[in-house]
Order: C-alpha cells, then sequence, then structure tokens
C-alpha cells in the first residue's frame, strides 16, 4: 500500500483542530480518500471523486449494520426528549440525592462507572445506561458534561475488551479461530485480560477521577467554565415521576440483554449487538410514549412533537457518525489501515515487537475511527508472528486489543466517540479535547508495561 494512503485521517485531524468543524473535516477527508481512490484507477479525479462521496454515503447508509447505528442515535433523541421534558430526570435525581445513593460528587461517579460496568454486554448500550442516568445528576453537582462523556467512554469499551462476554468476545474468537495454534482460541483470549494494560489502566484513571474528585488539562478548564454553559437547563424543569425516566432505562437495559439471547439463539455472545441495540431503544421509546400518554399530562400530538423535537437536536451528531462510518469504509478501501500495519518492520528487535504491535493498534484505530477494523486487520499480522518467532500468544493479542481501543479513545473520528457525546449531551471536539490527556498518559503507561513484560517473558 501506498504512504498517501494516510493522507485522509490526517486532513480530517488538521481540520478538525484547525476550524473546530467535525462535518467539514469529515467531508473532506471522504473527498479526500475518493480523489486517492480515482487516482488509483486512472479515472477524472474531481468528478469521480465527488460522485464517489455521494456513492459512498449510499452505501454505507444502505448497510443493514449501519442504518441501525443511525436509527438508534436518532430515536436515542426522542427517548432523551420524553425523560427531560416530562420531569423524569429532575424527578431520578432528586430520588437518588433524597435516597442516599448519589449525595456526593464521589457517589455520582461511582454510579456512573458501576452502571457502565454492569451494562457490559454493548459498548453502545453501556454509554448509552451510564450517560442518560448521570446527566442531571453531574448537572446538579456542578461536574462538567465532558467529565461525563470521560467517565462513560473510557469505562464502556474498556470493561467490554476485558469481560468478553459479549459480541467483542465473540467477533474476536471468530478471528482466533482460523488459525491453528498451540493453544485454544478461548485460553489465548481469556490471557489476554491479564496483558490488556491499557484497559485496566483506563479504568484506574477512571476510579482516580471519580475518588479524588481531580481533573487535569482542559477537562479543568471545562469543569471551571461548565456554570456558564447551558447544559444546566435539564434541572431546571419541574419535577414530576421518576418512573418516566426509570422505567423506560430499564426497559432498554432489559430488552437488550433479552434480545442478545434472541438474535444469537440463546447464546448472548453471539447475539447482534446492532439489532438488539435498536430493539431495545424502539421499546423503551414506545415505553415512554405510553407513560406519558396514560400520565394524561400529554396530548398524543405534544408526544410526537417533543419526539421529534429530540431527533432534530441529536441530528449534527448522528451525521458526525453517518461520515465516520463512511470515511472507515473509504479508508479499508484504500488501505490505510494494512499500510500502517505494515510498519511494524520484519528487523524489530523480539522486545520491541508486542509494544509496536499496540502502538501500530492505537495509530490504525485513531487514523480510522474503529477498533474492530483494527482487530480484523492485526489479529492475522500477530497470530504470524506468534507462529512465526514464539511470542506468547496472550501479550500479543492483549496489546493489539489494548492499541484498538487507546486509539479509538483519542479518534476524533470515532463513531464510539461520537455515541459517547450523545449520551453525554458534550460536545463532540470538547470531549476529544478532554479526554485525549488521560488516553495519551494511560497508552504511554500501558507501551512501558509491554517493553517490561517483553522484556520478562521473551
Amino acid at each position: 500500500m501506498d504512504w498517501y494512503s494516510v493522507l485522509p485521517p490526517i486532513i480530517a485531524i488538521v481540520v478538525v483542530f484547525w476550524r473546530k468543524e467535525v462535518i467539514l473535516a469529515l467531508v473532506m477527508a471522504i473527498f479526500s480518500a475518493e480523489i486517492l481512490l480515482a487516482y488509483q484507477q486512472k479515472t477524472e479525479f474531481v468528478f469521480s471523486a465527488a460522485i464517489g462521496t455521494i456513492e459512498r454515503v449510499v452505501e454505507i447508509a444502505s448497510s443493514s449494520g449501519n442504518t441501525r447505528i443511525l436509527l438508534f442515535s436518532l430515536l436515542i433523541g426522542a427517548l432523551l426528549a420524553y425523560m427531560r421534558n416530562s420531569g423524569g430526570v429532575t424527578a431520578t435525581v432528586d430520588l437518588l440525592v433524597n435516597k442516599g445513593v448519589a449525595k456526593s460528587k464521589r457517589q455520582v461517579g461511582l454510579l456512573t462507572m458501576f452502571t457502565g460496568i454492569v451494562v457490559f454486554i454493548e459498548s453502545n448500550l453501556s454509554v448509552l445506561a451510564a450517560g442518560i442516568l448521570s446527566r442531571g445528576l453531574y448537572d446538579k453537582f456542578k461536574m462538567s458534561r465532558a467529565r461525563l462523556a470521560y467517565v462513560i467512554d473510557s469505562t464502556s469499551a474498556p470493561i467490554c475488551i476485558l469481560i468478553l462476554l459479549n459480541g467483542w468476545g465473540a467477533f474476536i474468537l471468530g478471528l482466533l479461530s482460523n488459525y491453528e495454534l498451540k493453544e485454544s482460541a478461548v485460553s489465548i483470549l481469556w490471557g489476554s485480560i491479564f496483558f490488556n494494560f491499557y484497559a485496566i489502566i483506563a479504568l484506574l484513571l477512571v476510579l482516580y477521577t471519580i475518588l479524588t474528585d481531580k481533573v487535569h488539562g482542559p477537562m479543568r478548564a471545562a469543569e471551571e467554565a461548565m456554570q456558564h454553559d447551558e447544559q444546566i437547563s435539564s434541572v431546571q424543569i419541574a419535577a414530576s415521576k421518576a418512573r418516566f425516566m426509570l422505567v423506560p432505562l430499564a426497559t432498554m437495559v432489559f430488552a437488550m440483554v433479552g434480545f442478545m439471547f434472541w438474535t444469537g439463539n440463546g447464546d448472548m455472545a453471539s447475539g447482534s449487538g446492532s439489532k438488539s441495540v435498536l430493539y431495545a431503544t424502539v421499546l423503551a421509546c414506545l415505553v415512554a410514549y405510553f407513560l406519558l400518554l396514560t400520565s394524561r399530562k400529554y396530548t398524543h400530538q405534544e408526544l410526537v412533537d417533543t419526539g421529534f423535537k429530540g431527533i432534530g437536536e441529536i441530528l449534527p451528531l448522528v451525521t458526525i457518525v453517518l461520515l465516520s462510518l463512511t470515511l472507515g469504509a473509504s479508508l479499508k478501501e484504500l488501505g490505510t489501515g494494512v499500510f500502517v500495519a505494515n510498519l511494524v518492520g520484519d528487523y524489530l528487535p523480539l522486545t520491541l515487537i508486542v509494544p509496536v504491535l499496540f502502538l501500530a493498534g492505537g495509530l490504525i484505530s485513531f487514523s480510522t475511527g474503529t477498533s474492530w477494523g483494527t482487530f480484523a486487520i492485526l489479529i492475522p499480522i500477530g497470530v504470524a508472528l506468534i507462529q512465526t518467532l514464539g511470542l506468547p500468544p496472550s501479550l500479543v493479542l492483549g496489546a493489539i486489543l489494548g492499541g484498538g481501543v487507546f486509539g479509538d479513545h483519542c479518534s476524533p473520528i470515532s463513531d464510539t466517540t461520537a455515541v459517547s457525546s450523545i449520551a453525554s449531551g458534550c460536545d463532540l471536539l470538547t470531549h476529544v479535547r478532554t479526554q485525549m490527556p488521560y488516553a495519551l498518559f494511560g497508552g504511554a503507561l500501558a507501551l512501558f508495561a509491554y517493553f517490561i513484560a517483553s522484556v520478562v517473558m521473551l
């Protein structure tokens, strides 16, 4: 693959931080990727790239899995509007505070993290459940939405990649099962938990932030500025009944578990995350609608208007999700991930191979915005290194998985980052800017840990 395949993600990242406009950055990156593809095919650059950009978006939107992601993201806007406008959020905040469950910043943070950990079956659901539950609490205790976005984002993916009794585990197990190895794919997968240093460090950093109530870097500025932000509007709506929030939220969580079993024919790990989260969100919206309708405080037309207003509020972020998926597809065809993976040279000292695999995973995930795509690219390379050089399989796999999550946490073009922003009600760029120092610090510690582990084990 050619070096220029890395230009589109570089363009996206430069424009994001220069113009502070994510949608423009993604469109320019997609267009530049299509220009390079047109160049490879020796066709008319600009015209083919313009048509290719449009068709690429259509191709992504026509994928059933992607359509489900977009639909559930839109429906989350309606669900949030029902919860907020009904006074259910305010009532839930009052209930949790009065019951002593959330009477301090530390308790609120622990409740958020605990919710994200318990809902480990799907990363998007983990983010949504924890974010929706905690929004009002963070407002009440004057903690920024940026802190909430960081806590839910840096809890969901790490916990999903550590517990592995979910779609993540099934996907990785499927990739490993294609190869002949001395150990079974299952034992390698479970062994990788102890070597997934980035995921463990990320969770410890979240816990440190919660227990000490200390924030650093751009996060501190966001905390100081939050009293001037309009995000506190959610607590200005008069309290009604906590059930208007808790019943739809519980419906979404338990329905997600049920649909994971159903779509997996009784095996939750084999269930479809995209189908389950969509079905669960639709059911939660219906439950919220009928709860409010039967309360006789709202008419059907008022609820329809509220739902569409909520969808409208979230539309810019859903557009970002669509364009992020589109860019990922363009970069896959361009070969960006494979080019970055090939930077793992054949002549590295043995003790540097695992740390470099972690770095390569971070770079691929950062530049393409997808950790799952990173796993699909790097695991075959990692298995080849295991077979030829005799590297510890679980250490190699742990480095690849940790690198994918690390890059995803840093990437402004990741769809997971956008969903975390949706769930927390935080501006996307603010979330990226405030989370990145924590992710980079955790990544540096993990890189050092992989070097030490390589020295000890090889």
